[in-house]
């Protein structure tokens, strides 16, 4: 893919405002060599194409900065030229930013060249842009014009900030139901972001995960996802969701990974669902997931190439997001002592010192650290068979039922202790972990010691939230929400005093908003995933005052 820029005329510059900055634009590309067969993504989608060129994907924003925001889009240029297939000419893809939905205060342009070698994705890194600010954007293809979305700038880094709002999901799987909650937040006008905590796609193939007469809607391909067109595919499915192209249009979006974006339960060396034998290796299989990865989602590549990075949302946060898979040790099994030893990891040294580093240096009132996988240590008490069994395939636990979920932090506890060792060292105070991965919602304190809490104090909060999709306790045991599950909660609560609330069974999204004097999540849960015209209600709210490193329950959400 190359860039051309086409810079703005006087007039349309000086119909932009002359409070503008000087406009400068970066054009990142996204690059790869494969030779792949011919994959399609299905007759529908073939269809569609035949008015090529054509953005069936839809378009989206992401990583807003105070000056700029990355702009995404993927462009079908011929018929054959379905993601993954390796086919379709190069095809020149203009854009423009303005302050308007209509464009008539241009801001920006350009245009790039899309190829098959980046699977017909765009990317443009616009920068020379106000903060906190709206913005409209849109491509064109020849005559083919994409819709119009809109994103939002970050607040400058050091301007007075009274408040900043977070969407935030995680694991939402196709074969498990819509992504209504992605449009429930889509319809919200108060966001400046939608944070996306991992598990955007899963890899499984149809009927795996859920079994195949619980399947919503197939996956495509039908296969497990394990080459580079594979995984291609299954991020074009995805990105056809109607939901998901209203979310994007709506709001940029800040994202993470988790397993399910490589393979289940992955860590630095391989992963649960990967099998050398028949599935090859496991590098070339990681190194496929991340480059479908960064060319399908609006994510700047960070260090190393992977997505651990640092947003600033003026004085108010700072927003630390976290890799932990492309560097942990592999999960080993609980109770076998080895969760504790030094030399495993969950971060790997670099990014832990990186983390510590930002944590102690941040001047932002509040520190948002962006986990995939929860912090909160977690003994799962005495539970009755029946609960355990599903408990169990859900966590990861051993079918023993012993204290520990080594896919989380549990299973790296030398990591962990010393984190949050260092911001009890540190007096680092209102630093808020958010998390995905499990299926659940919690709001947790986060004890120095858990088997002295609360006497040992806190050194942060978690706010954990529940899937988009992806199967919880009742969809496990296929019962009525909030009946046999209510045991295991009251068993878990009973046994962690610092789990302030749980829900094991809900579906639906968070919406975490800061301020100087608190950090509050509201949770929200959708009627039906199964249903595409799902209803959203407020279900709980959990906050955080400045300064007190504790959760307490609020009576309502914020309007």
């Amino acid at each position: 893919m190359t860039s051309h820029l086409t810079p703005l005329s006087p007039a349309a510059d000086s119909a932009a405002g002359a409070a503008n900055p000087r406009r400068r634009t970066v054009v990142l590309a996204a690059a790869a060599t494969a030779a792949l067969a011919p994959i399609a993504l299905g007759a529908s989608a073939a269809r569609a194409a035949e008015t090529a060129p054509a953005f069936l994907h839809g378009v989206a924003s992401g990583d807003p900065l105070p000056d700029g925001v990355l702009l995404w889009t993927r462009v079908t240029p011929a018929p054959e030229a379905v993601p993954g297939s390796g086919l379709g000419p190069d095809t020149a893809v203009g854009w423009e930013v303005a302050e308007d939905k209509a464009f008539s205060r241009v801001v920006a342009r350009g245009s790039v060249t899309a190829s098959a070698a980046s699977d017909h994705t765009v990317k443009v890194d616009v920068r020379g842009l106000r903060p906190h600010t709206p913005y409209w954007y849109r491509f064109t293809a020849g005559a083919t014009v994409s819709p119009a979305a809109r994103t939002l700038t970050a607040p400058a880094a050091d301007a007075a900030t009274a408040g900043v709002r977070f969407g935030v999901v995680s694991c939402s799987n196709w074969e498990s139901g819509y992504f209504s909650a992605y449009r429930h937040l889509a319809a919200r006008t108060d966001l400046d972001a939608v944070l996306h905590l991992g598990d955007y796609i899963y890899e499984y193939q149809t009927g795996e995960y859920p079994a195949a007469k619980y399947v919503v809607r197939p996956h495509e391909p039908k296969n497990e996802i394990v080459s580079l067109a594979d995984y291609r595919i299954r991020h074009g499915q995805y990105k056809t969701d109607r939901d998901a192209q209203a979310l994007h249009a709506a709001h940029p979006i800040v994202a993470i990974w988790d397993d399910h974006e490589f393979a289940d339960n992955a860590w630095s060396g391989g992963a649960t669902n990967h099998t050398p034998a028949t599935e090859g290796d496991w590098a070339a299989r990681a190194a496929a997931a991340k480059q479908a990865y960064f060319e399908w989602m609006p994510v700047r590549a960070s260090i190393a190439g992977t997505v651990y990075r640092r947003l600033r949302f003026g004085n108010l946060a700072d927003l630390h997001l976290l890799d932990l898979r492309s560097f942990r040790s592999e999960q080993v099994k609980a109770g076998s002592g080895a969760v504790d030893d030094p030399e495993r990891t969950i971060t790997g040294r670099a990014q832990l010192d990186w983390l510590k580093a930002g944590l102690a240096g941040s001047t932002a009132t509040w520190k948002l650290v962006g986990t995939s996988v929860m912090i909160s240590p977690v003994a799962f008490g005495s539970l009755p068979a029946q609960l355990l069994q599903p408990l169990t395939h859900l966590l990861g636990l051993p079918e023993g039922g012993l204290a520990v979920n080594t896919d989380q932090w549990d299973g790296y506890t030398d990591d962990r202790k010393e984190l949050l060792g260092h911001l009890k060292d540190r007096n680092i105070k209102n630093t808020v972990f958010l998390t995905g991965d499990i299926h659940m919602a919690w709001a947790n304190d986060v004890p120095v010691n858990m088997a002295t809490y609360p006497g040992s104090g806190t050194v942060g909060t978690e706010f954990v939230v529940t899937s988009v999709t992806s199967d919880n306790i009742d969809d496990t045991l296929h019962v009525l929400p909030h009946t046999v599950s209510v045991v295991a909660e009251s068993a878990i609560k009973a046994a962690n005093w610092h789990v302030k609330w749980l829900d094991m069974d809900s579906h639906g999204y968070g919406v975490l908003d800061v301020t100087a004097e608190r950090s509050q999540m509201d949770y929200y849960v959708v009627s039906d995933k199964r249903r595409q015209d799902a209803t959203s209600s407020w279900a709980r709210s959990y906050r955080t005052l400045n300064g007190t490193q504790k959760v307490e329950r609020v009576d309502q959400p914020v309007r």
